[in-house]
């Protein structure tokens, strides 16, 4: 068997004499880590940054090695402990952790951290992780790290909020993956939005036989299923009121009974839920029960929409690619398919982009990248049009400006161009949304997509 690596370990001494540093560095070495002492921006990996005092001159250091990597510790030798103002200016700037101190506390201090940084950095090159959650943006690179964390060394409820299409699915499963328990068992995955209201408490809790019409026999639901493994609550903020009720109890105690039974039954799981609403103004207008919300949100993690991180779109694409059976081996897009599908727009997110690239790769034929022919007709770009006309004009300019002088920002200028254009194209098209999608240049689930997220009707 191979033996495990020693942890590699840059570190920078900012304004301070190398034997100040030299008997940490030493400790450290001692407890298994690899310390190399970065004469150059660092490449990867964890790093340290050992200073006395706080400066305008650190933090612009601290960019600088953030440029490239993100696992940063600041460690304040001496007896000067930095300011408040300083350790949240210094998070700011990209560090992970400050502490302070010296001797036998500090060294235990940055080595646990360490150890535990390691560890997560060493996951996330596992193929747990690897093949199910694609991107290399910053954005995405420090939700997985959280993810893998609070997966591998908590059992901590988890709350995913997110919109429609930004893999909260894939996330709840990758947490089920990591999870360390020796007797762990499968992942149960309740989706609320079609749990029947009548028949709530059995989907959850299980029935006994004879408990209401129809039930010719005992039936288990998921939190028995759920026993020693993960329970996944898909789109949680539609439960029913009642059925909160039902839920927090279970969670709290861990024990429930089956609709007709007497009998109290004991379950042990990890939760994690999903919703793609604001459970916080559900919980102030009174829709979502408070003390249910802090029960299920002890971690929250907010993947980021596909806008966020545009710096996945084309290893995205390249990994859909790849799970096509093509005779001709693995493609790639050309740069005309590639800077299109880097501009385009995803309502959906990375949903609505496995949809657009596996019907290219569908359409594909031959060796060679996908091209603009293998676009569907209806993803074609409307630039000739849009120039034929001379657009925009004059009275496009004027309402602009009106828009800025009363104090729109450009957020908002475009946000309500963009709704002008979709309520004009369906009243145009007498309510055809396949025609009035054509003509914005976008699908028709794009379309319904966004309609949807803005209550138009």
């Amino acid at each position: 068997m191979e033996a495990a690596r020693s942890p590699s370990i840059w570190h920078r001494a900012h304004d301070l004499a190398p034997s100040a540093v030299a008997p940490v560095l030493e400790a450290l070495r001692q407890k298994g880590f690899d310390m190399e002492r970065a004469e150059t921006l660092p490449g990867n990996g964890c790093g340290i940054v050992f200073f006395s005092q706080f400066s305008t001159s650190l933090l612009s250091l601290i960019e600088q090695l953030l440029g490239r990597q993100r696992m940063l510790l600041c460690v304040a030798l001496g007896d000067e402990r930095p300011a408040s103002t300083a350790v949240w200016q210094l998070l700011s700037a990209g560090a992970r952790d400050v502490i302070a101190g010296s001797g036998h506390s500090a060294v235990e201090q940055i080595a646990s951290r360490l150890k535990r940084w390691h560890e997560v950095e060493r996951l996330l090159k596992s193929d747990a992780v690897a093949r199910t959650l694609v991107g290399v943006s910053p954005a995405w690179r420090d939700l997985l790290r959280q993810v893998v964390e609070v997966a591998r060394f908590t059992d901590t409820p988890v709350l995913i909020i997110g919109e429609t299409g930004t893999g909260k699915e894939l996330i709840a499963k990758l947490i089920h993956d990591l999870d360390p328990r020796s007797n762990r068992r499968e992942m149960v995955t309740a989706d609320c939005t079609t749990i029947v209201p009548e028949l709530s408490g059995s989907e959850l809790f299980g029935h006994e036989r004879g408990a209401f019409t129809g039930a010719v026999s005992a039936r288990d639901g998921a939190f028995a299923l759920a026993h020693h493994g993960t329970l996944f609550l898909d789109e949680v903020g539609e439960l029913p009121p009642a059925l909160q009720a039902q839920l927090l109890r279970a969670i709290q105690e861990k024990i429930y009974k089956r609709v007709g039974g007497n009998t109290w039954q004991q379950t042990d799981f990890r939760l994690v839920c999903a919703t793609n609403r604001d459970l916080l103004a559900d919980v102030k207008s009174g829709v979502f029960r408070s003390d249910l919300y802090y029960r299920i949100a002890s971690w929250v993690v907010h993947p980021p929409p596909l806008k966020d991180r545009r710096e996945d779109i084309l290893p995205l694409t390249r990994h859909f690619l790849a799970s096509l059976d093509l005779n001709d081996g693995p493609v790639e897009c050309d740069l005309a398919v590639a800077e299109y599908l880097h501009s385009r727009e995803y309502p959906g997110n990375v949903r609505e982009l496995r949809q657009l690239v596996l019907r290219m790769g569908q359409r594909h034929v031959g060796p060679g990248p996908i091209t603009v022919g293998d676009l569907p007709a209806e993803e074609w770009p409307t630039i000739q049009r849009a120039a034929r006309h001379q657009w925009p004009d004059g009275e496009f300019t004027e309402a602009v400006r009106r828009g800025l002088e009363s104090g729109a920002a450009l957020r908002e200028i475009s946000h309500a161009a963009t709704e002008a254009a979709i309520q004009i194209a369906v009243q145009q098209e007498q309510g055809n949304l396949q025609k009035a999608a054509k003509r914005l240049g976008v699908t028709d689930r794009a379309l319904q997509l966004r309609r949807a997220a803005t209550g138009t009707r």
